[in-house]
């Protein structure tokens, strides 16, 4: 038997504009899911968009940073394998 853990939930309040309330509820309708679920869905693909960004900004900076990329290069060089995750 498989013991999944439900994620703990909380109840948040927020205001919006009236236009796009009505929007969501019509894409609820079409969808049939509730407003729920679309909130949901948008704040997940809201914060993964934002971890990505970080990550484009850090790798922007590294890219810019020479002593960083003289030390990649070093490396590179040295002939120690090196492995991408």
């Amino acid at each position: 038997m498989s013991h999944i853990k439900k994620p703990t939930l909380e109840k948040v309040t927020f205001n919006i504009p009236s236009d796009l309330k009505k929007a969501l509820l019509a894409l609820k309708d079409e969808r049939k899911v509730s407003l729920n679920t679309l909130y949901t869905d948008a704040l997940k693909e809201y914060v993964k968009k934002q971890e990505l960004k970080k990550w484009e900004e850090a790798a922007t900076k590294a890219a810019q940073n020479k002593a960083y990329l003289e030390e990649c290069k070093e490396l590179a060089e040295s002939g120690v394998e090196l492995h991408e995750y």
